[in-house]
């Protein structure tokens, strides 16, 4: 399991720390699957620096670009816009798997075959 960790730095910076087995480490943002915010993470809305966010946090969890790509913006809107606002958080590997399986089970429930 890993622990995420998203702080505020002195300097107002927001970043994220990924605690499992191996230690400590920064999550990267992950502009090589997709670009939406160079400038950084960011979370309390729905913005550039919250989509990054979701795009990485799922990237780390699961590995499987084409879900990273097609949940991040949902997962942005019902996970990372709904964090405190310049303020700490911290939630687990297990956290986002729940949520990708309760959504992959919604989309599963509303495609009825004719």
């Amino acid at each position: 399991m890993k622990i995420y960790h998203g702080i505020i730095t002195k300097s107002g910076a927001a970043k994220v720390i990924v605690i499992d087995s191996g230690g400590e480490r920064e999550l990267p943002l992950r502009l090589d699957l997709q670009s939406r915010s160079s400038a950084g993470f960011a979370w309390g809305y729905q913005g550039a620096g919250p989509t990054q966010l979701a795009l990485a946090l799922l990237a780390d969890v699961v590995d499987d670009d084409e879900l990273v790509l097609y949940h991040h913006q949902h997962f942005k809107l019902a996970v990372i816009a709904g964090l405190p606002p310049n303020r700490g958080w911290r939630m687990t590997s297990e956290d986002i798997h729940s949520w990708i399986t309760g959504k992959q089970k919604y989309i599963n429930s509303i495609i009825v075959p004719f």
